[in-house]
């Protein structure tokens, strides 16, 4: 039997469009408060603020991202949406107020929930089944890529000059167009199904076959987020400041490393294979993250919590849309993406509050930690209910 080929030129691009969104939003999250503090005399709210209207954007417009992309050819709505995308990034180098920027980042936000949905769905579509789980691992490991390096970069191209930087997110948008749109996708994906006409339904929007999904990985995203916003923080209350890169960069290394192996494990064992162990793992991160005074211990977090994340991350994802048919892919995309948009931006706020009263070993030890077995008991929970539901389908048949 011939293996179907999961490293297509069309899901090379895909993968290669998307870590270009991504690596624009992190380059961004990291220049752009310097631009507006140093050059615009901008104070720290007002630099955190052109972050906070991307958010605006990103979750104003998600839910009805995935509506769109079912019912457009998808192949010429990524085209529009890539060049969108390039003039925005373009303009930040003529826009350089206040102003300009809060409205070009709430634009750059609207832009990038459309594109990532276009993106997400289009790789789940173009993938084979028979590697669905490893191929979503691998796409997603495009995300994380662009996590790393993302910050690194805008803060180089930041600290040569300002019009050094912006003309590079023009670059960045150029390319964006090349990659996504280099190979003509077949019309089978791109073409939206027809389906009978109905009044409006917020499943229209949400699809109710990822809610679930969404939902757990929305928990994993939430206690993600207080890594991701708060570890510098903690790291610079320990005396470890200087190493706050380097954990990043094994929490990182992990997730690349080990992407292949949970990809297959996925495909050819089942979620509960991936998804246990990984739970196990970030469960065990987040209480030795809580425990540390020492780099060795910094890093040993680090270890154990990249394992967990990038076990559950695309696991997750991978199980949200296959429960909805491929004509669904865009909503169920779009659905699951909203409930991440939606916990990371609440833990930033919220996990913020309680390590300013509790302190962030209390936060990452006892909340976050909570977080995690309440996700195990809910997958659990769901699995089981699969598991009826598909007892009573085979009864049904016989």
């Amino acid at each position: 039997m011939r293996k179907e080929r999961l490293w297509t030129p069309e899901f090379l691009g895909l993968c290669g469009g998307n870590f270009n969104m991504l690596l624009s939003q992190y380059m961004m999250v990291a220049a752009l408060p310097i631009f507006i503090i140093d050059t615009l005399h901008g104070s720290d709210f007002e630099a955190g603020m052109a972050m906070t209207c991307f958010q605006a954007g990103t979750v104003i417009c998600r839910p009805f991202a995935g509506r769109i992309v079912d019912n457009v050819n998808k192949r010429r709505f990524l085209f529009a949406l890539t060049v969108l995308f390039t003039v925005i990034m373009a303009a930040f180098y003529f826009f350089q107020s206040l102003l300009g920027a809060y409205t070009l980042r709430f634009i750059h936000g609207i832009v990038f929930a459309v594109s990532t949905t276009t993106l997400g769905a289009l790789a789940a579509l173009v993938l084979p089944p028979s590697c669905k789980g490893e191929g979503i691992g691998y796409y997603a490991l495009s995300t994380n890529l662009a996590m790393v390096v993302g910050p690194m970069i805008g803060l180089i191209l930041i600290g040569i000059g300002d019009s050094v930087f912006f003309a590079s997110m023009s670059v960045v948008g150029l390319l964006t167009i090349w990659l996504a749109n280099r190979k003509r996708l077949p019309d089978a994906i791109v073409m939206p199904h027809p389906r009978p006409h109905r009044g409006f339904s917020i499943y229209d929007f949400i699809e109710k076959r990822a809610l679930a999904l969404a939902g757990l990985g929305g928990l994993v995203f939430f206690a993600y987020g207080g890594v991701l916003t708060l570890i510098p923080l903690y790291a610079r209350e320990l005396g470890l400041q200087n190493e706050t890169s380097l954990f990043f960069m094994i929490f990182a290394a992990i997730i690349v490393l080990t992407r292949p192996l949970i990809g297959r494990i996925f495909d050819r064992l089942g979620s509960d294979y991936t998804v246990y162990p990984g739970l196990i793992s970030f469960f065990i991160g987040m209480i030795l993250l809580s425990r540390i005074s020492t780099l060795t211990g910094l890093l040993g977090a680090a270890l154990l919590l990249g394992f967990g994340f990038g076990a559950l991350s695309p696991a997750f994802q991978t199980l949200a849309i296959q429960r909805a048919p491929s004509s669904r892919a865009g909503v169920a995309t779009a659905t699951y993406f909203w409930s991440l948009d939606i916990n990371v931006g609440l833990a930033a706020i919220l996990l913020s509050l309680v390590a300013e009263a509790y302190g962030y070993r209390f936060m990452y030890g006892i909340v976050n930690s909570a977080i995690i077995v309440l996700t195990a008991i809910l997958y659990t929970i769901w699995r089981a209910r699969r598991i009826k539901a598909a007892g009573r389908a085979r009864k049904a048949r016989i």
